[in-house]
Formats: C-alpha cells, sequence, structure tokens
C-alpha cells in the first residue's frame, strides 16, 4: 500500500524560490538564519516577527501547525553551552515573550517548546541552534498526520505573520 507523503503546499515552493532568487543564498559559510538576518529583504517575505540586539523570531516555513516560531540567537552557535550569558538570557527572554503573543494570538490549549541540539538529534539547521515554539490543540493531530505522515496547516505563512507581527507590535512592554 502507498502512503501519501506529500500534500501540496504551493506557498513552500514561493518561499525557496525567493530564498534562492532575492539574496539569501549568499556566503555558503553562513547559516540560514544569518543570510536571513542580514538580508535586505522586507521582514514580511523572510518571516521575521521581531529582532532584538541578540535574538530574533521569525515563522517557521514548515510550520507543524499555525503559529510556529523559531526563537534564534542572531550570532550562529552550535550549542547552549557557546550562548554568552547575555545571549543566553536574551533567548530565552524571546521564547517566553513568544509563549505570550502565541496565547494572545491563537489562544493554544498547550505549547511545544524545545530545540535539536546538532544533526543526530535531528536540527535542520545544526551550525546555529534555535528554539521552536509551537502552539498545541487538543486533537490536532489528526487522521491525515496519523494514517499519511501529513500536516494540514488552515493558515498561510502571510496571514499568520501578520496577525503575530499585529499582536508583538501592540506588546510594547516585551521589547
Amino acid at each position: 500500500m502507498n502512503k501519501l507523503e506529500n500534500l501540496w503546499a504551493g506557498w513552500r515552493a514561493e518561499y525557496l524560490s525567493q530564498v534562492k532568487s532575492d539574496g539569501l543564498k549568499g556566503n555558503s559559510e553562513k547559516t540560514l538564519f544569518e543570510l536571513i538576518d542580514e538580508s535586505q529583504l522586507p521582514d514580511e517575505e523572510t518571516f521575521v516577527i521581531e529582532k532584538r540586539r541578540l535574538t530574533m523570531v521569525l515563522l517557521n516555513a514548515y510550520p507543524y501547525t499555525s503559529g510556529h516560531l523559531l526563537v534564534v540567537p542572531r550570532r550562529p552557535v552550535r550549542t547552549l553551552a557557546e550562548l554568552q550569558e547575555e545571549e543566553s538570557e536574551s533567548l530565552w527572554k524571546m521564547v517566553t515573550d513568544s509563549t505570550v503573543i502565541l496565547q494572545k494570538v491563537f489562544s493554544p490549549e498547550g505549547m511545544n517548546i524545545g530545540l535539536n541540539q546538532g544533526q543526530a538529534a535531528g536540527a535542520g539547521i545544526p551550525n546555529h541552534i534555535h528554539v521552536h515554539v509551537v502552539p498545541r490543540w487538543g486533537g490536532d493531530t489528526n487522521f491525515t498526520t496519523v494514517t499519511a505522515n501529513t500536516r494540514v496547516i488552515p493558515e498561510s505563512l502571510f496571514d499568520t505573520w501578520t496577525r503575530i507581527s499585529e499582536a508583538w507590535s501592540k506588546s510594547h512592554d516585551m521589547n
């Protein structure tokens, strides 16, 4: 029996073509997060929500659910131990702020928060740690995920980015 591995999502192809054509490929020595951070592209194209001096938060281009955020130190490091104290404090403050915003925007019943340190642990970008903040709801793993290994995301990245960005900008006390 063949099982469906992929569900067409046209916005993914659009995102990847932007990454390749809009100057994000740059120096192969840099991580994807560095290239996004240094790009001159508007935030709505890179899905950056917030940049602070030491950290930034952006939407995951391949989310598990709507609102799946990535919190990233702006300096690329492979492990948590490589973070300077101020970077670590900024990273975890941004994670906390992300949970507050996601609660306001999506009213999830729970959240998964975590990181994969190193390629063997599943890190997609092993040279630049990042924390996943994923809103969750009871029953959000449905038959398509279980039987077809496919997730259905009910909202476009741009719409999600707009909702979260607007809520973030209204929360001035978090900056």
